[in-house]
């Protein structure tokens, strides 16, 4: 299966959940979340620094579980980065 090239957009939404799950991560070890979430080191430090841009639904779900982070408020967080978006560059 082939798939379709991320936008500069999709690219940078990731980069931003990565920075918000980054956040919430605070002092606690990656390697210590990774596990809780059931996910692996390698996959939580990529969605992290954002060269995974779109993971998985329950992985994010996951995660946000294991952070204390409301994904109706992780929700927000990213409307309001696509807001921050200039016109010119989502177009």
């Amino acid at each position: 299966m082939v798939r379709t090239p991320l936008t500069d957009e999709q690219r940078d939404r990731g980069k931003a959940l990565g920075q918000i799950l980054r956040a919430a991560r605070g002092p606690r070890p990656a390697a210590a979340v990774a596990a809780e979430a059931g996910i692996s080191l390698d996959t939580l430090r990529k969605i992290e620094r954002g060269a995974i841009a779109v993971p998985a639904f329950y992985t994010v779900a996951s995660l946000a579980r294991v952070l204390d982070l409301d994904l109706t408020d992780l929700a927000k967080k990213l409307d309001e980065f696509d807001r921050t978006i200039p016109e010119s560059a989502a177009s």
